[in-house]
């Protein structure tokens, strides 16, 4: 089976921000790192050279593949500010409908600039993205 390469690191994630281009986009990453660490309580560390995570969790599917992976998170990508929060959750739809501009993917909500979102439905979504991740994989 294979292993997944997006694990913990001890590369700085102020090394990794401080590296982000353009600037818009840096400042952007280190708002939605503040967010995060705030709501997680949780210090950010780097996954995978790219991502910046918050918390773990172990995972494992009925298929028998398992592994560790961040609870939420972020990347800085050249195309878009990625956020890695679950969906699923009551109420998703309607936090997205309020968001304003953005795209999804599985997992992924994917935002051009903070100045595009409504900051108040971006905290509450990775809220209860985070409320959700706990009530699934409960911490230790």
């Amino acid at each position: 089976m294979a292993d997944t390469k997006t694990k913990p690191t001890a590369a700085s994630v102020e090394d990794f921000l401080s590296a982000v281009e353009p600037a818009p986009r840096r400042e952007d990453a280190r708002a939605i790192c503040a967010l995060m660490q705030r709501l997680s309580g949780e210090a950010p560390r780097l996954w995978g050279g790219t991502m910046v995570g918050f918390g773990s969790y172990h995972y494992r599917y009925a298929s028998g593949r398992e592994g560790d992976a961040f609870r939420i998170g972020f990347s800085p990508r050249k195309g878009a500010l990625v956020l890695y929060v679950m969906d699923g959750f009551p109420g998703h739809a309607a936090l997205l409908d309020r968001l304003g501009r953005h795209t999804t993917g599985k997992a992924c909500l994917y935002l051009k600039k903070l100045a595009d979102v409504d900051l108040g439905a971006l905290e509450e979504l990775v809220a209860a993205s985070l409320r959700h991740m706990r009530e699934l994989y409960p911490e230790g």
